[in-house]
């Protein structure tokens, strides 16, 4: 049994918790990542690990929501303020900066959960699916607005073109992550502005 946190103090020891709980996971997997690690870092208790989650079952569960959140709020306001080729370079830019600033360390924390707890945990899988599935809205709903604003043809497949940007968002952080190079996300996430400006509407022409 878990309980949830109802008052100030309760959730701010809550959150605390799960804070420290993504660092450590982030650095040595879940798998890697005992309760006992948890407490010695954050200093909860082992009453209170008991009482917020139940498990560490519960507690990774914790994470994966705290980390989908945390990702997906950056993403929907910096995404949501794209409407044209320059807001999305902007937006392309500051991602590779995040990544600069963390010393190309961590790469994408909802890509490395996927990839460690999807094939052994389908509830924590379909979340993180779902998490995905936001992230896409969000991409998709910028394409929506460079196509409306004529940047990008009517008849584009904004789905394919949306799996072609995260892709390259997943697969730019993971070589930026091994190699230590925030460079790596810059070249994936400039493959994919040029293929979506690939699909550019023709010029006109003028007629004589």
């Amino acid at each position: 049994m878990t309980s949830l946190a109802v008052t100030k103090q309760g959730r701010a020891t809550r959150e605390r918790i799960v804070r420290g709980a993504a660092e450590l996971i982030a650095e040595r997997g879940a798998a890697g990542t005992s309760l006992d690690d948890v407490r010695a870092v954050t200093g909860a208790s082992k009453s209170q690990l008991y009482h917020y989650f139940g498990d560490k079952h519960g507690l990774v569960g914790a994470v994966v929501d705290f980390q989908c959140a945390t990702v997906l709020g950056l993403q929907a306001r910096a995404l949501g303020s794209v409407n044209d080729w320059q807001d999305l370079e902007r937006w392309a830019e500051l991602m590779a900066t995040i990544v600069e600033d963390h010393g190309a360390r961590g790469g994408c924390p909802i890509g490395t959960l996927a990839a460690a707890l999807s094939d052994t945990d389908d509830g924590l899988r379909t979340s993180l699916s779902e998490a995905f599935r936001a992230w896409s809205d969000a991409i998709r709903g910028a394409l929506t607005r460079l196509q409306e604003n004529g940047l990008i043809s009517a008849d584009a497949d904004l789905d394919a073109l949306t799996t072609i940007t995260l892709s390259a968002i997943q697969g730019g952080l993971l070589l930026a992550k091994t190699s230590r190079d925030a460079n790596q996300l810059r070249t994936a996430l400039g493959g994919a502005i040029a293929q979506l400006k690939a699909h550019a509407p023709a010029p006109r022409t003028r007629r004589r």
